[in-house]
């Protein structure tokens, strides 16, 4: 048995865009419809989502028979917090790529590069025995070549991360560098208004400065006009809808339908 390739991580480094979709469902089967349709990958949302350690399994394992495939989903797990023992739990379990949410300056990267590494790069205990990643050891020299398919991405979503941008991004061993623009938006007092001028300015510099560094920028956008700007920009992964998002509304739009209802308004905070 061989050890799974990152191809999330080798499209990066190729500079082939990547389209993603975020799931907040918390469940394999709607998981699996989602791997099915095509996406390069997707992020299961341990923040906002009710997602545990044993959910994200499932959903991992719902996906896996697509994202082994050529040109597969790529699943990617949001933390809630970039907790060193959570992310060794998570790594465990067979993930290769997490997206740490608030990040806000360059040691608190650093210590995730960390997490991440085994002994003597980094902290991540070593129980590859009891691993999914390993196949309970059945993936020869999984401990000397895991630390190659890692692949770190760190979410900058409020004013401190913003200003230490440049040294986050600098810091080796964070891969990709994602700008949270609901979050972002709020703290630049335009909650719910991704799309506003003073927004779209600091993203688009953002993304600049991300580039410049040489890592790869991302980005979740539901509107379609806007995640095509992003693409032109150069973000190299962008995730472009949201599963309760698109569930929710064909819902009230079918029932609007045919209730001789008006389609109903999104009273969402405009990212999603």
């Amino acid at each position: 048995m061989q050890l799974p390739i990152n191809s999330f991580k080798q499209r990066l480094a190729s500079g082939q865009a990547q389209i993603g979709l975020w799931l907040g469902l918390a469940d394999p089967y709607s998981a699996e419809l989602a791997a099915n349709a095509g996406f390069d990958w997707l992020l299961i949302d341990g923040e906002h989502a009710p997602n545990d350690l044993r959910s994200l399994l499932g959903q991992l394992q719902a996906v896996a028979p697509y994202s082994s495939e050529a040109g597969g989903s790529h699943p990617i797990i949001r933390p809630p917090v970039g907790d060193p023992v959570l992310i060794k739990q998570l790594l465990d379990i067979g993930v290769q790529t997490l997206l740490v949410p608030m990040v806000e300056s360059a040691a608190q990267a650093a210590e995730l590069v960390r997490a991440m590494r085994y002994p003597p790069h980094g902290i991540r205990g070593v129980g590859s025995a009891l691993a999914r990643a390993s196949r309970w050891n059945s993936i020869p020299g999984y401990l000397d070549h895991a630390d190659e398919q890692m692949c770190l991405l760190v979410q900058i979503e409020n004013l401190e991360g913003l200003a230490n941008l440049d040294a986050i991004a600098a810091v080796a061993g964070v891969d990709g560098v994602f700008i949270g623009p609901a979050d972002l938006c709020a703290a630049m007092g335009h909650r719910g208004n991704p799309g506003h001028p003073e927004v779209q300015a600091a993203i688009e510099d953002a993304i600049a400065r991300v580039r410049r560094a040489g890592k790869a920028a991302g980005i979740l956008s539901a509107d379609e006009k806007l995640a095509r700007r992003y693409l032109e920009l150069g973000c190299a992964y962008v995730a472009v809808g949201v599963d309760t998002s698109l569930l929710m509304r064909a819902l009230q739009n079918l029932a609007a339908n045919f209730k001789n209802a008006p389609a109903p308004v999104n009273g969402g905070g405009g990212v999603y």
